[in-house]
């Protein structure tokens, strides 16, 4: 299948090209990114060709996979959706539920991948199915504590993390813990504190309640993650995971390319992702109001 990825930074460095190229079953043909040197400079480490034209590249691949800031993903991934290619997207989808969902119905006949890190590590993946079956939860606690702001690390200079905060940054990935496990989300309730503290009261149709906190600046003193549900099954703690991008994202084009086959739509498609951006739009929506919101879907 042959893919073009849109986005020169650090995750599309650091997971999505190397992802691209090492997958047997992928062609990695084309590169387009907001800076064009770049582009450039990524596509010829790959043996892949720089695009200055971003639908130029979408009308030459099957596939297109994003690693740009939300907003500068949303659009794109809706050009492509409608132009019919399969899309590996970022998370979180989008900025607002409008947007999310209007990709994930122009998304409907072709296959679709939100990438999740983690979710995409057998482990963590082998956990949260056997929670889900276990059933019986009455509480889960999740905690995505830390900093991108620490000396060396290149995320910290993404102008929309230093906006949207832990919110948007890593609240998508507690929430893909939480939703498979627990269900639809129908409210959700915030507050934020100093130092990018946010936290969630998310309410579940079975009536559960999480409760989730983030932040992307926090001392690397105060850091930490943990997430963890309670139960008649007693107390479960999400495993440690290894940090393995690459081998996460050889395993979310793995479920790509077999839902493209005609395999089973994968459980992180555009359509959980869609769902994903409603939860986070409704917690930004609640910090700003002080109100608790409903969230539909």
């Amino acid at each position: 299948m042959r893919f073009g990825l849109f986005g020169t930074g650090p995750w599309a460095r650091e997971a999505h090209a190397p992802g691209l190229a090492a997958h047997g079953d992928v062609e990695f043909a084309g590169v387009w990114g907001r800076n064009a040197d770049k582009a450039a400079a990524l596509a010829e480490q790959y043996g892949a060709e720089a695009y200055a034209d971003a639908d130029a590249l979408i009308a030459d691949v099957d596939a297109v996979a994003i690693a740009l800031p939300p907003g500068v993903q949303a659009p794109l991934a809706l050009r492509a959706a409608r132009a019919g290619k399969h899309l590996l997207l970022d998370k979180p989808v989008a900025f607002t539920a409008a947007e999310a969902d209007e990709i994930a119905a122009a998304a409907t006949a072709q296959a679709s991948v939100v990438f999740f890190t983690r979710r995409f590590m057998p482990e963590m993946d082998a956990f949260v199915t056997a929670a889900a079956a276990t059933g019986g939860w009455v509480e889960a606690r999740v905690e995505q504590v830390g900093t991108i702001y620490d000396e060396g690390n290149p995320f910290g200079a993404s102008p929309w993390r230093r906006e949207s905060g832990g919110l948007w940054d890593v609240g998508p990935h507690a929430l893909a813990l939480v939703l498979p496990v627990l269900g639809p989300v129908t409210e959700v309730s915030a507050m934020v504190a100093p130092r990018d503290m946010t936290h969630l009261l998310v309410r579940h149709a079975s009536g559960v309640v999480s409760r989730i906190t983030l932040s992307v600046d926090v001392p690397p003193a105060a850091a930490r993650e943990e997430a963890m549900f309670f139960g008649e099954a007693g107390i479960r703690r999400v495993p440690d995971v290894a940090w393995a991008p690459v081998t996460a994202y050889r395993n979310a084009l793995d479920d790509l390319l077999a839902a493209a086959r005609g395999g089973p739509r994968p459980d992180l498609d555009v359509r959980f992702g869609a769902r994903i951006t409603a939860i986070l739009a409704g917690a930004a929506e609640a910090a700003r109001t002080g109100r608790t919101i409903a969230v539909s879907g």
